[in-house]
């Protein structure tokens, strides 16, 4: 596990993604989901039938992660977003392009 914070208490994180590797398809599903009715239900279908990660059969949940264990790219863009908020916008990572639904971010006490 990587560990660029040595806190002892690490922030927490409770995630969905999607992803998929070309640029235009994550402007398309971005697009969708903003113009959704409702971007969380919408987020999770297209999940479930676009994202190339393995999280996709659980409509893309990551589930809880401490620092440290995403590439910074991701982490980073995790931690500057507002939770529940609908995504304004992708990142890049060595994998492909992630579209990120930041459902909680747990700060050390």
């Amino acid at each position: 596990m990587r560990r660029h914070d040595k806190r002892r208490r690490p922030r927490k994180a409770h995630v969905r993604h999607i992803l998929v590797a070309s640029k235009p398809d994550a402007k398309d599903l971005l697009e969708q989901i903003r113009s959704a009715k409702n971007p969380l239900r919408m987020f999770k279908k297209l999940a479930k039938k676009y994202s190339n990660c393995s999280s996709a059969s659980s409509k893309g949940d990551l589930g809880e992660f401490v620092e440290g264990q995403m590439v910074q790219t991701f982490e980073d863009a995790v931690w500057a977003t507002e939770p529940e908020s609908v995504p304004e916008s992708f990142i890049k990572t060595q994998f492909g392009y992630h579209l990120l639904w930041v459902h909680e971010v747990i700060l050390p006490e």
